[in-house]
């Protein structure tokens, strides 16, 4: 009846209840992401479970499938960066997926397209939502692991070689590095210009994989500048380089007139695990200056190149996706296929950066969210455990004191000598008394041998019986 309370009426307060219930903030659900804790190490990265992300305005939510690794991320690691992000931080700046779910008022795509993505870090996880205007629908028959190793390296690629090298037919190049990603993007799109000479620097190990699509190939510790002297007495068109320092100098000294210097990487400031100031000094002081007026009398060109500050920064992100169209057309013809060195899992992200920091790699690194860790020796399982479980910081500075002052003890020598010799208190055999006064005689030299020559000093009484305690027991 009307006006019945809900004591009246029982049947309603369950209803109530689970009303109630159903009004509580549901938690987040977890996904698994790589996580850099703090710059240094590879045991700064942990696979950590995080709360899932949801699409803002403007953004997409993508399934992640597949993930770059590049030597940007290594900096990243070590902190080396400009502008670094503040930690902790899930790590990776390109990811390719499906998009699962959308944001409002974002246009051009639907809940199920495969899709390549670009990010400020946030990409290493099973999940991450990026802005609409930094994601690209890939072509049919383009699997994840190819996208996720086509959008940073063949952009930079594509970039450097001809809207900013200018590259024609006829031409030559020097490319350091040719056996990364990058490299291999290189050495693919200049055999879409006819009769181009490359010559490229890499590790010795990555030669023979090399030698069939590089023009003249050199290890890095050859005097690789002389060698290209002796075939092109003139110099070469373009020299790209990703290592900066001493590489720089030597590649401007290449250039012929109209010559082009692009530099687009310093990794020579990666040097050990964790970060070198020393290295990242030596690699801006090596480089020599270079007056405006030198270029003017010499007819050469300098360039740099930033895919993060150009697309992140400087909002170039149209032009970035015609570029993008061009590169899913080259992959579509079959004019262009990545390289992929190897395809690791969230878990064995220490090992894949190590191989890159060692420069092993010859073309991409890839992390697949969806594979599981390979299976780990007990000698590697024990070597993870120590890296964990080492709270020691991994570049100790020096003591402010002198080694010997840190070993030195507090009891002089002479004081430890006469505090060895004096008589112990609990009673002697009648052998041993008698000999004692033979055995006194070489300790006594021996004092005398170890003590300076300065004036005899007496410590007070308190010194004394403290000299006593100090002074290491004789060994039996």
């Amino acid at each position: 009846m009307p006006g019945d309370s809900a004591e009246e009426n029982p049947a309603s307060a369950p209803a109530k209840e689970e009303s109630k219930t159903d009004d509580k903030p549901k938690e987040p659900k977890e996904m698994k992401a790589v996580v850099l804790t703090g710059f240094g190490g590879l045991k700064m990265l942990k696979v950590q479970s995080k709360p899932q992300p949801t699409p803002g305005e403007g953004e997409v939510l993508i399934a992640v499938k597949a993930c770059g690794v590049n030597f940007l991320d290594l900096m990243l690691r070590q902190g080396v960066t400009d502008n670094p992000p503040k930690t902790p931080v899930i790590m990776g700046y390109e990811c390719a997926g499906t998009i699962e779910a959308i944001g409002e008022k974002t246009e051009g795509f639907s809940v199920g397209d495969n899709v390549i993505a670009l990010k400020e870090c946030h990409c290493w996880a099973e999940l991450a939502s990026i802005p609409a205007k930094y994601v690209y629908k890939i072509p049919e028959g383009m699997t994840f692991h190819d996208a996720a190793a086509i959008a940073m390296n063949y952009l930079t690629a594509y970039i450097i070689l001809f809207d900013i090298g200018n590259l024609r037919s006829g031409q030559s190049i020097l490319a350091h590095s040719i056996g990364g990603g990058v490299g291999q993007a290189i050495i693919q799109l200049t055999k879409t210009v006819e009769n181009v000479t490359l010559y490229g620097t890499a590790s010795a190990h990555k030669h023979e994989s090399l030698k069939p699509n590089v023009t003249h190939l050199f290890d890095h510790g050859v005097d690789y500048a002389q060698e290209i002297r002796k075939l092109s007495p003139e110099g070469v068109d373009i020299v790209l380089d990703c290592l900066c320092g001493d590489y720089t100098n030597k590649g401007i000294s290449l250039l012929r007139p109209m010559g082009r210097y692009i530099l687009f990487g310093t990794s020579s400031v990666v040097t050990g695990e964790t970060k070198s100031f020393f290295s990242f000094a030596k690699s801006w002081w090596q480089v020599d200056k270079i007056s405006p007026l030198k270029l003017y009398d010499d007819n050469k060109f300098l360039a740099g190149f930033q895919l993060r500050q150009l697309l992140f920064r400087e909002n170039q992100h149209e032009y970035v996706r015609q570029l993008m169209d061009k590169l899913f057309k080259l992959y579509t013809d079959g004019t262009i296929k990545p390289v992929i060195d190897q395809v690791a899992s969230f878990e064995d992200i220490a090992e894949a950066m190590q191989r890159l920091h060692d420069r092993k790699n010859i073309g991409k690194i890839i992390l697949d969210p969806t594979i599981q860790p390979k299976e780990k020796t007990k000698n590697e399982a024990e070597a993870e455990e120590s890296i964990d479980s080492d709270s020691e910081p991994e570049e100790i500075s020096p003591p402010d004191t002198e080694p010997e002052e840190i070993i030195k003890p507090d009891v002089k020598p002479t004081e430890i000598a006469k505090s060895d010799t004096k008589p112990e208190a609990k009673p002697k055999p009648a052998d041993a008394e008698a000999a004692a006064p033979a055995d006194a005689a070489p300790a006594a030299t021996a004092d005398a041998a170890t003590e300076e020559p300065k004036a005899e000093e007496t410590p007070a009484e308190g010194e004394a019986e403290k000299t006593e305690e100090e002074a290491p027991a004789p060994a039996e």
